[in-house]
């Protein structure tokens, strides 16, 4: 990581973050347990090795004593969006849930060029529109099958997370795991009012266990990475979790997608690809 420049790194991480994401419903579905008690195990251990990592790196004092009101802001918006996220899975499909996602990009750079005044070059522009390209043709395929509550979950989930990247362009020296340990705590008590999560089987809490080091690992390098890069290539680079999910999806839970399924995150892919290697200096862009 040494040798690599601050955009490298971050592109890295934030593609990292994705790949480990778009193995998210695998954990949600793989459980009976309900969205609360799913929220509270995965709280739990997440917490825990949150500290581990902060603690090995030694950087308790700025990640908890030192995370100011943006980290705070962060714990507060990835707790609520937390909330939407673990049921969404339960009330729809993995690719409905991560095809919703990918509107990311549009959120989180509109939002980066109404606030932060961050220019949008064309090529960018245009490899957004390609993405969504692709989810409109994946979503065709999808739909008679779609749940509205799940959906609107994921919806819900996808604002939050683009807002999250936001922030984090906007005040690059939020620490990155204190809020995750924010978040976690913050939804501990409501997990324990509207949920069960003691009378959760054993082998069902060991799956979590997994879910709460697979949700850390993917956060921090999310939000590590999201303060290298503009809000627009972040949200880009996050939608390869989009055509990855459901290919999981089908393979480790026979949920199969449709066809359009495949066209449509081919292009998903393309775009991003395409948004990485084109030049940064382009004449013709969108700015305030």
């Amino acid at each position: 990581m040494r040798n690599l420049s601050e955009q490298q790194t971050g592109i890295l991480l934030v593609t990292v973050s994705a790949f480990v994401f778009s193995t998210a419903g695998l954990f949600v579905k793989s459980v009976e347990a309900g969205a609360w008690e799913v929220i509270f195990w995965r709280g739990v251990f997440s917490i825990g090795f949150s500290l581990v990592f902060v603690l090995m790196r030694r950087r308790f004092r700025q990640e908890f004593v030192q995370i100011g009101k943006p980290g705070l802001t962060v714990g507060v918006l990835n707790a609520l969006g937390t909330v939407a996220f673990v049921p969404a899975f339960k009330l729809t499909t993995i690719a409905n849930v991560t095809l919703i996602y990918a509107a990311a990009p549009l959120v989180a750079g509109v939002l980066a060029w109404v606030f932060l005044k961050e220019r949008l070059n064309i090529q960018r522009i245009l490899a957004i529109f390609l993405a969504m390209a692709g989810v409109v043709v994946i979503v065709s395929g999808s739909l008679g099958a779609v749940n509205i509550s799940g959906d609107l979950l994921a919806l819900w989930m996808t604002c939050a997370l683009a807002v999250i990247m936001v922030m984090y362009r906007a005040f690059p020296g939020t620490p990155a795991t204190g809020p995750v340990v924010v978040s976690s705590l913050l939804l501990l008590f409501p997990a324990l009012i509207f949920g069960s999560p003691f009378q959760v089987a054993l082998n069902e809490i060991a799956i979590m266990v997994l879910f709460g080091f697979q949700f850390t690992i993917a956060s921090i390098t999310l939000m590590e990475g999201a303060k290298r890069l503009s809000a627009a290539r972040t949200a880009l680079l996050s939608i390869l979790e989009t055509p990855l999910a459901p290919l999981l999806a089908w393979v480790v839970l026979a949920e199969l997608p449709a066809p359009a399924t495949f066209v449509g995150g081919g292009l998903v892919f393309a775009a991003v690809i395409w948004a990485q290697i084109t030049p940064n200096n382009d004449k013709i862009a969108l700015s305030r």
